[in-house]
């Protein structure tokens, strides 16, 4: 199988990652609403039977959740993958997210971490989101001495602008940035993508379906029904006039996917996959069938003519 060297690391991944978002389950700002652990486990069995190689996680999916679930299947699994999770967010007791990128505080969370996990090490360990963004200096700091004392293997950040990157690279080499992209969802094609294949910064990206609306499964009906506590029923993706231009370019990817054998979500990833600069993408599962589903994103890739097709659906559908 394909394997992809991330940044200036040693880790060789392969092109989709376990996203462990969703499985962090309900009762915080971000949360996907109830979630059966037992679901999320056999996901990511099912994950790495089929030789998915790396799980990204955050403290802050589930208020720690997520990470416990992650550990529990590891236990029960004969593969080792890498783990990358991230810090900067905490939460109160009410499930609101709250910012630090205080020393302090993020070596208190690495430790929370690598107990939930039940590791020694954290193979990657990114700064979730730049805010405060006067202490991303601090914060970034405190990520190289973790480095150096061998609590986590490498260090990355995610959501992070140019400016924001070129002010901590000078502090200690970032190996990986998580950004948000999707076809939807292109901001970083102009300036952060550039700058990371110059500087070798790793690239991870997430949401590459965006949030499931471009797996092919969703539909006004279906997202009707989430439940209250799903936050995408907040998302204005979710909601008209959008919804509806994303679906139909949906119907345009699923007609290609078909010249393949490949569900519509298949070709949303492997869409974000084509640029040079990406290493790989984080796709969220929560049950053994959707993993079955997209374990084509492995390996199936676009043609140019194909990424050109694409293009075209998107000005159809003013995306």
């Amino acid at each position: 199988m394909e394997k992809r060297r991330l940044g200036n690391s040693d880790l060789e991944i392969t092109p989709i990652g376990f996203g462990a978002w969703a499985i962090g389950g309900p009762g915080w700002e971000f949360g996907w609403g109830y979630q059966d652990d037992r679901d999320s486990i056999a996901a990511i069995h099912a994950a790495l039977d089929a030789g998915i190689n790396w799980i990204d996680t955050a403290a802050v999916y589930g208020m720690g959740h997520s990470e416990e679930v992650v550990a529990k299947a590891i236990q029960t699994s004969s593969h080792r993958p890498y783990i990358f999770t991230k810090c900067s967010l905490l939460w109160d007791d009410k499930g609101k997210v709250l910012h630090s990128l205080k020393s302090q505080s993020i070596r208190k969370e690495v430790e929370d971490s690598l107990r939930r996990l039940q590791t020694d090490v954290i193979d990657l360990y990114q700064i979730h989101w730049p805010i405060p963004e006067e202490d991303i200096e601090e914060g970034w700091i405190t990520l190289a001495k973790l480095k150096e004392e061998g609590k986590v293997r490498y260090i990355g950040v995610s959501n992070f602008n140019v400016q924001q990157m070129e002010r901590v690279r000078s502090i200690a080499p970032i190996t990986s940035l998580q950004p948000p992209y999707s076809l939807v969802r292109r901001e970083i094609e102009t300036e952060i993508l550039p700058y990371c294949q110059k500087h070798n910064i790793g690239v991870i990206v997430y949401s590459p379906l965006q949030s499931g609306l471009l797996s092919g499964k969703m539909t006004p009906e279906r997202i009707a029904a989430l439940p209250d506590d799903d936050w995408r029923k907040r998302s204005p993706d979710f909601q008209e006039p959008r919804l509806s231009r994303i679906l139909g370019l949906v119907e345009g990817l699923r007609q290609i996917g078909a010249r393949h054998n490949q569900p519509p979500g298949v070709v949303a990833i492997a869409w974000t996959l084509h640029h040079p600069a990406v290493t790989g993408a984080i796709v969220g599962f929560r049950r053994p069938d959707q993993v079955h589903e997209m374990l084509g994103a492995l390996t199936f890739r676009l043609s140019e003519q194909e990424i050109a097709e694409i293009e075209r659906l998107l000005r159809q559908h003013d995306l």
